[in-house]
């Protein structure tokens, strides 16, 4: 964008390398110098037999252990769970279930430099620290998601090695699952939607990316879909997905679909609805009901007329329905920004895309710009700015993961610039009909 916007907190800065789009396979083959400082959050639930199985398994990792920081955060369990020396347990107030407040206050007094987080059920095979870590550690920006495995772990001994019964013990793994980390390449080929590929309790991240997303969101008091809304989160915030297949846990017992719970769609719906409310991102959010939060964000002209003003920015609502004007435009009464909300009163902490108007208004037309939004699906280009015939920039459309990318490493080169001319989007030169215009003949 060569117009100015305001982007919200500028992102901590970059630590390793700077990675173009989603590419952590460049980093390949290498390993960081020093293997780096990790905290390790726990989060545990009146579950003392499976915490010990993967206090255990984290106890015999291969991870140097005087860079290995242990946290064990209890949900208010009845009982404080025991814990061997050398590891660190708090303790929150038992107010239901509050997994996202457990994992936040773990990341609280951590000290490591790269955030890896596990639930009390889920026992790492012994590489599964180094493994895990070792992008977040080259690239600051990479949030890493292992692979889950699931087994009737109860069927084994508690000072078994879970790498070694635990494959004899196995249970289905989800094929959904699966086939999106096959069929992404392991996330390399990560698109807007990919946040929902990446679990939670098996998920490693630098500390600073986790602070410049706020961390989980509290609100989640139900089981499930905390670790979408924040992996949602951190995408948009600049962050790279990558799955870590060689970074094993096993979860003792079967994925959450082979449970038997009651009222299993109910709970299924309840967490959906959430989300619905929560990322505004197309094949998330209603589709036709508007959640709190915005997804496309309308930045309108900054000179021209109240006819003119009026025309283009009515003329892009009508390709983009899902659009909020957020910037003050001049006609009385069509959209002002107001400390942070849009003019309908949505937040503006999701937005994904912007759409820029440079400077003077213009009128969209025959579905370009509709085009070019779909097309920043976070797999195409950073932004595709449209200019007239003599160069002139005249409307911009921005991914806002993008910029934050842009910001936090200080460069350029990391997402593709376009720049594109189209009788679809012109300057509106003189005072427009807009009676015309609205009657559908001009």
């Amino acid at each position: 964008m060569t117009r100015s916007i305001d982007l919200g907190p500028m992102p901590r800065r970059g630590r390793g390398r700077a990675l173009p789009g989603n590419r952590w396979d460049l980093l390949d083959g290498e390993t960081p110098p020093t293997p780096p400082s990790v905290t390790v959050v726990v989060a545990h639930y009146r579950q003392q037999a499976q915490l010990d199985r993967t206090l255990l398994a984290l106890s015999r990792q291969d991870h140097p252990a005087s860079r290995l920081e242990i946290v064990v955060v209890d949900d208010g369990s009845p009982e404080k769970p025991r814990v061997p020396d050398g590891v660190r347990l708090v303790v929150q107030e038992d107010r239901g279930f509050r997994l996202a407040a457990a994992r936040n206050l773990g990341a609280s007094v951590a000290d490591g430099e790269v955030l890896c987080f596990l639930d009390a059920d889920t026992a790492p095979e012994p590489g599964y620290v180094r493994e895990l870590t070792r992008l977040p550690a080259l690239a600051s920006d990479v949030v890493a998601a292992g692979r889950r495995r699931h087994a009737a772990l109860d069927r084994a001994a508690e000072e078994a090695r879970v790498e070694e019964v635990a494959p004899g013990l196995e249970l289905d793994e989800p094929g959904w699952l699966r086939r999106a980390h096959a069929e992404s390449r392991d996330l390399l080929d990560a698109d807007d939607r990919s946040y929902r590929f990446v679990i939670g309790a098996v998920t490693a991240c630098s500390a600073d990316l986790f602070a410049d997303t706020g961390g989980y969101d509290e609100g989640f008091t139900r089981y499930g879909g905390e670790d979408w809304e924040w992996a949602y989160r951190a995408w948009l915030a600049g962050g790279v997905l990558a799955h870590v297949p060689s970074a094993v846990a096993w979860h003792d017992g079967p994925e959450w679909s082979g449970r038997d719970l009651e009222d299993r769609q109910r709970a299924k719906n309840a967490e959906t609805l959430l989300l619905a409310d929560l990322v505004p991102v197309p094949g998330s959010r209603g589709r036709g009901l508007r959640g709190r939060h915005v997804d496309v964000a309308v930045h309108g002209p900054t000179t021209g007329g109240d006819a003119a003003r009026f025309v283009c920015v009515d003329s892009i609502a009508a390709e983009l329905p899902e659009a909020s004007v957020v910037a003050e435009i001049g006609a009385a009464g069509v959209g002002r920004a107001d400390a942070g909300q849009a003019v309908d009163g949505r937040s503006l902490d999701r937005v994904r895309v912007d759409v820029v108007v440079e400077g003077d208004p213009v009128r969209v037309r025959d579905g370009e710009l509709r085009r070019a939004v779909d097309e920043l699906d976070g797999r195409g280009p950073g932004s595709i700015t449209y200019v007239d015939g003599s160069g002139v920039a005249l409307l911009t459309v921005a991914s806002r993961r993008g910029a934050n990318r842009r910001r936090r490493w200080q460069a350029e080169g990391l997402a593709e610039t376009v720049v594109r001319h189209s009788p679809s989007i012109a300057r509106i030169d003189d005072e427009p009909d807009v009676e015309g215009y609205v009657g559908g003949w001009r």
